[in-house]
């Protein structure tokens, strides 16, 4: 049983919502963002390989949908620590009861929650408050031949971004949409 986080299932096997248990006083908190010991208790066995942080500058803005195509798929641990994000992990797991289904929290400095995502999942966002602060750690070194993407704006994902999208990169524009030659992803 963790210390330090309660994690919390969600309907995709796999992807779990954490909530940080911070030790708090009179002079703050301390909060743990990752133990490799206690994220053994939902699975995380690879080690955290790259820690990326980002700021994303306007309200309304969509980053995603990303992932790596195997042998360089990754778990992924998100966390905001500025601001206000709707997180939203897609799984494309081909032998999933739940392929093509999403799941998305809301992530905030003031709720410390995290997002737990298992390899097998597209990840993405839309800021809900100005100035946005995220801090991904990854199982997987970043391989740009592996990259692979979903639309945000597909209709057969469906995702019901709580926003207007203002802003979004013309590489995330450019992402397809699934069709039959979209096959995910096998994990083993």
């Amino acid at each position: 049983m963790s210390q330090r986080f309660d994690f919390n299932s969600t309907p995709l096997q796999g992807l779990y919502r954490i909530e940080h248990k911070p030790f708090k006083d009179q002079r703050g908190f301390f909060s743990r963002l990752f133990c490799a010991e206690e994220f053994k208790e939902i699975g995380l066995v690879k080690p955290i390989t790259q820690i990326n942080y980002t700021l994303t500058k306007s309200k309304g803005t969509v980053r995603g949908m990303h992932f790596q195509y195997p042998p360089h798929t990754e778990t992924k641990m998100v966390t905001c620590i500025q601001g206000s994000v709707f997180d939203v992990a897609v799984d494309i797991r081909k032998e999933s009861p739940t392929y093509l289904q999403w799941y998305a929290e809301i992530l905030s400095k003031e709720n410390q929650r995290a997002l737990y995502i298992p390899d097998g999942f597209a990840h993405g966002f839309q800021t809900l408050t100005e100035g946005c602060q995220l801090l991904y750690l990854h199982s997987e070194f970043y391989t740009p031949e592996a990259e692979g993407a979903l639309n945000v704006t597909d209709p057969q994902l469906a995702i019901h971004w709580p926003q207007p999208i203002v802003e979004i990169s013309d590489r995330d524009k450019k992402h397809p949409m699934v069709d039959d030659k979209f096959k995910g992803l096998s994990i083993k």
